[in-house]
Parts: C-alpha cells; structure tokens; sequence
C-alpha cells in the first residue's frame, strides 16, 4: 500500500495536475463552469413545470426553461472562443471571437423559427445535447482567431486610426469561419451537426453502461482522494450529462421512457437524488463519525464540517483527513465502486429506485429533500436510506482504525 501510496504522490498525481492546468482543459473547464447559473435556474424552472400538470391555467413554465436549459449549447458556442482569447492575451479579438463561434455553431445546426405566436426560436441541438457540437465549433473558431491573432493589413505606423485597423484585420479570421461554415454544411451538404454528434456518441453509450458508471465514479472519487477535483473532467463529463438528461427529458415528454432507455448517468441522479450524500464519495456518514470520536482533534474537524456537510460541499474533510491518507483513501475508492454498482442495480435491474424524470440540478439541496423533488418516491427515500447505510459500512472500519492511530498520537502528545 506504501508502495502504491508512493507512486501515486510522486508520477500519477503531478502528471494529473499538469493535465488539469493544459491550457484547453482550462478553457473547456471555464466555459462550461459559466453557464451553470442558468443551468440552476433551469432545473427550477423544470421543477416549477410539475405545477402545469395540476394547474393548467398557469403559463407554461417550459417556455423560460428553453430559454435557459434549451440554449446552453448556444452560451458554449460563444464562450470557448471567448475564453480563448482571453487565457490567449487576445483581449481585442474575444467579443468577436466569441460572436464568430456562435455563429458557426448555429450555421452547423441550422435551427428554425418555431410556430407563429410561440416566442423565440428552436432546435434540440441549442440545448444540452449540442454541447459536445459547440465546443468543438467553439475549438476550430478559437485555432482560427489564434492563428490571426498577431496579423494586421496595416503597418504599425500607419495614420488610420487603431479601432478602425482592429475591423478590417478581424474580417479575415471570420470570414474564414463563415466560409467554411457555408461550403461544408450548405455547399457540399455535410451535416457537420450529425457527424460531430456520431463521433461523441459512443462516450456517451459507455458512460451510461453499468461498467461505464461504475468506472467514471470510481475515477472521480480516486483523483479526489488525491486532491485533484472532479471538476478537471468537466469538459468530457458534462456534456455527456447533460445530453443524458435531454434525451430522459425527450422521453419522457414522448411517453416513451422505460427503465431500460432512461441514462442514469446525469447530474441529478449522481448529485441530487441518490449517491453523493454530503459531497463525492459521500462523506456525511464518515462526518458523523468523526463528530462522535473520542479523539478531540478528530471531533473538532467533524463539528467544523458538518455544517458544510449536509448542503453537500465537503472540501473541508476531504482536505481535513482524506486526502493522501491511505487509511481513509481506500474507502472513498470503495465508495465509487460499490455506491456506483447499488445505484445501478436499484435503478436499472431491479426497478426499485426510480430514475428521475426531470431535471433538478441544485447539489446543493440536502438530502432527501432533492432525492424527494427529483422523483417524489417514498422507494427512492428507502434507497438512499438503504445506500446511505452500506456507505457507512464502508467507512466505519477504516474510519475505526484512522481512529485508534490519531488516540495513539494524541496520548503520546499529551505525556510529552
């Protein structure tokens, strides 16, 4: 374990860490993290929807979640080159970079003018489930911006004033875009949309797969007991998340969604409903533990954590007792795994717990009041009574003997 403890802390972890500082997972990282506020407000507004069902009076509370949750994609298409300015000290190009982007993220998806008398205007891939479109429109904007980044039609002493010579040598980058836009998707008919869509798709398949939910969890509990969050895998997890939860929402919208076709692998089922009590890895239980022990350093910690605990936001014990301890990094690894497989098998194999149907996305609701709102299900309460327990189980022994170690070092602190 020493051994393993090692090679952890000196290869994989710092090999990690430059891997979560590379200037795209950065960029891709940042742009999606920038329109969580209106994925929140979304799934309120998705939440609020369940009141159409019994007061049909009311106007439709759909209407502001497409014009929150069913233009992410849209938000992304402009942020990536944006951001890329910026990380790039091209602060004069960002804004129409970033309008350059949306513009060749909509000329790939093409979406219509909804219906006469319906506000806006439509497309499933403005939303959630053209994400992965957006961000890869959003790449080739930024290479191409950057490319242009340091060109100019003029001389550096030349008399025309410097905005006007800021217009003229950012025509050429978007014209480029625009171009290639036109010529490959209304030209040469290439349905850009579907192909980049295809080549994402079997992530998307491997992640909402038992082995595949199992793994991604087991990973993002094994970087976290290392101090590296979850969040560095913002830029492959999220999209995959949210194009899960928009295609359960299309489902269930149709009447079609089944046990068998509902994706498990989205925000609220992982953050909401049923897993992470108290934080990734589900921490509250060991909390709870640490509030009990009989060692003062060890109850300190648990009375300083709780509070941040229960709206699950647990940076303090991880980075208080978790991380690079091994006595206490093996059960989080174990909680990936078996919280993960429990998941699976109540929702997908038996049917017990139900998948939730809407979107509910507020992490930070504590438990079971978002497991309730999620799925207004007495059998998912019991479940997550039921996984919250085997958690404990888990942690308990390593948690016991983390314990007798910190007693030891207590009482030999105390007679010196």
């Amino acid at each position: 374990m020493n051994k393993l403890i090692n090679w952890l802390e000196n290869s994989f972890a710092p090999k990690l860490n430059k891997i979560s500082h590379f200037s795209w997972v950065t960029i891709l990282k940042d742009s999606i993290m920038q329109i969580l506020p209106f994925i929140l407000l979304g799934s309120v507004f998705c939440v609020l929807a369940i009141l159409n069902d019994y007061f049909p009076n009311l106007p439709s509370f759909w209407t502001p979640f497409g014009w929150t949750m069913g233009k992410l994609s849209l938000f992304v298409a402009f942020l990536v080159p944006f951001n890329y300015c910026e990380k790039k000290k091209l602060r004069k190009q960002r804004l129409i970079a970033g309008l350059t982007g949306l513009i060749f993220f909509l000329i790939c998806t093409t979406p219509v003018i909804v219906k006469e008398g319906t506000v806006g205007f439509d497309s499933s891939a403005l939303g959630a489930g053209g994400m992965f479109v957006a961000i890869v429109t959003g790449i080739i904007t930024s290479l191409i911006f950057g490319a242009f980044g340091k060109f100019s039609f003029f001389k550096e002493d030349s008399p025309i004033p410097e905005f006007v010579r800021v217009w003229f040598d950012q025509m050429l980058p978007i014209f480029i875009v625009v171009c290639l836009g036109w010529l490959v998707v209304q030209v040469k008919n290439i349905n850009l949309y579907n192909l980049i869509s295809n080549l994402f798709m079997p992530l998307q398949n491997v992640l909402n797969t038992w082995y595949g939910f199992m793994f991604i969890n087991f990973f993002e509990c094994f970087i976290y007991s290392m101090g590296i969050s979850g969040w560095t895998l913002t830029p492959v997890t999220q999209p995959v998340k949210m194009a899960s939860i928009a295609a359960n929402l299309a489902m269930v919208a149709a009447g079609t969604a089944t046990v068998a076709n509902m994706n498990l692998y989205t925000e609220g089922t992982i953050y909401v409903t049923y897993m992470w009590v108290g934080g990734v890895a589900c921490t509250l239980p060991l909390v709870i533990m640490l509030m009990r022990s009989k060692v003062k350093k060890l109850k300190a910690l648990g009375r300083v954590c709780i509070g941040s605990s229960i709206f699950n936001i647990n940076e303090p014990v991880v980075f208080g007792c978790i991380a690079w301890n091994p006595l206490l990094m093996l059960p989080m690894w174990l909680q990936g795994i078996v919280i993960s497989l429990l998941t699976w098998f109540f929702c997908k194999v038996i049917a017990f717990a139900p998948i939730p149907r809407i979107q509910f996305e507020l992490w930070y609701m504590p438990y079971p009041i978002g497991t309730w709102i999620s799925t207004r299900s007495i059998k998912a309460i019991l479940f997550l009574i039921l996984s919250v327990f085997v958690s404990a189980l888990i942690w308990y022994p390593f948690f016991k003997v983390y314990e007798k170690q910190e007693y030891k070092n207590e009482q030999a602190s105390i007679q010196e």
